[in-house]
């Protein structure tokens, strides 16, 4: 999948200008599925309006620029039911904290604390997102509590074995910081 059918996921539930878009897919609730960019919405929806996936109308209010609004057109839907119908490809994680604790004996046992304390707060917050989310799903689409569910299940044991296993990673900064170290 990709940032054109997250575009079309978007539009399927509601109508939404460019930068809802961009931000439902970069910061919300639709940024937990596809690597999106703010570079990348708008040529997506260009292409998107180009393929008469899309259709664009423009709101306008006193004072200000006049909004595109994007809307799914019936050959949109077709083409994003084609592309959940793929079954997808393994998830991809990526974390700048699991860099630090890969290499916690380079760095000070102070830093490898602070890195830790940050991801659980981090974890902590993506937490309480999920529980709002979690109060919400009522007048969600169907799938939505399922997956702010699996989301909180995830999210919780990431954070349970962080905070169960902590001494054990600033145990790793305290670690010889080359082999040579460890001979003397």
């Amino acid at each position: 999948m990709n940032v054109r059918t997250v575009c079309l996921a978007i539009l399927h539930f509601s109508d939404a200008t460019g930068y809802e878009i961009k931000k439902m897919s970069t910061e919300e609730r639709f940024s937990y599925f596809v690597d999106a960019s703010f570079g990348s919405i708008y040529p997506a929806l260009s292409r998107l309006q180009h393929d008469e996936c899309v259709t664009v109308r423009e709101a306008y209010e006193s004072g200000k620029p006049p909004r595109k609004i994007y809307s799914i057109t019936p050959k949109g839907r077709e083409e994003l039911i084609e592309s959940l119908e793929v079954v997808p490809r393994a998830d991809t994680f990526k974390s700048e904290f699991m860099l630090t604790a890969l290499c916690a004996e380079l760095v000070s046992e102070e830093t490898l604390v602070r890195a830790i304390d940050k991801r659980i707060t981090d974890l902590q917050a993506k937490m309480n997102l999920l529980n709002q989310v979690n109060s919400c799903c009522t007048d969600g689409p169907p799938g939505m509590a399922w997956i702010s569910e699996y989301g909180r299940a995830v999210t919780e044991a990431s954070l349970q074995h962080l905070i169960k296993h902590r001494d054990e990673l600033v145990a790793c900064a305290r670690a010889p910081k080359r082999a040579s170290e460890a001979a003397e």
